[in-house]
C-alpha cells in the first residue's frame, strides 16, 4: 500500500509564500515522478508542476517564475515553493506520484491540502 501525505497548506495573504511538502510511504520500489496538481471550486484539476527521477521538471504557464518544484527521491519527498501568491491560486493542492510498488508503475494521489490566498 502506497500513501502520499501533503503538508504546508494554509491561509496566506496575496504576495505571500508557502512551501508544500509531500511524502510517499509504503511498499515503494522506485519513484519515477512526483508532482503537484490543484483544483479550485468549480474547476477541473490541473497540473501545477512535476519532476521526474532525472530531475527534469515541467510547469504550468501560471506557475512559471513563481513556483519551484524540487525533490528528494531518496527520502520519497517532493516540495513546491510557491511565491507571489495570488487569490486565483486558491485551491486544494494534490500530490501525485508514479510509483512502482512491485507491480509496475501506477498513479497515486494524496488527500490534498487547502491553499487559500486572501487578505
Amino acid at each position: 500500500q502506497v500513501q502520499l501525505v501533503e503538508s504546508g497548506g494554509g491561509l496566506v495573504q496575496p504576495g505571500g509564500s508557502l512551501r508544500l511538502s509531500c511524502v510517499a510511504s509504503g511498499n515503494i520500489f522506485s519513484i519515477y515522478a512526483m508532482g503537484w496538481y490543484r483544483q479550485a471550486p468549480g474547476k477541473q484539476r490541473e497540473l501545477v508542476a512535476d519532476i521526474i527521477d532525472s530531475g527534469s521538471s515541467r510547469y504550468a504557464d501560471f506557475a512559471k517564475g513563481r513556483f519551484t518544484i524540487s525533490r528528494d527521491f531518496a527520502n520519497k519527498t517532493v516540495y513546491l515553493q510557491s511565491n507571489s501568491l495570488k487569490p486565483e491560486d486558491t485551491a486544494v493542492y494534490y500530490c501525485h506520484s508514479q510509483i512502482d510498488s512491485g507491480i509496475g508503475y501506477r498513479n497515486y494521489w494524496g488527500q490534498g491540502t487547502q491553499v487559500t490566498v486572501s487578505s
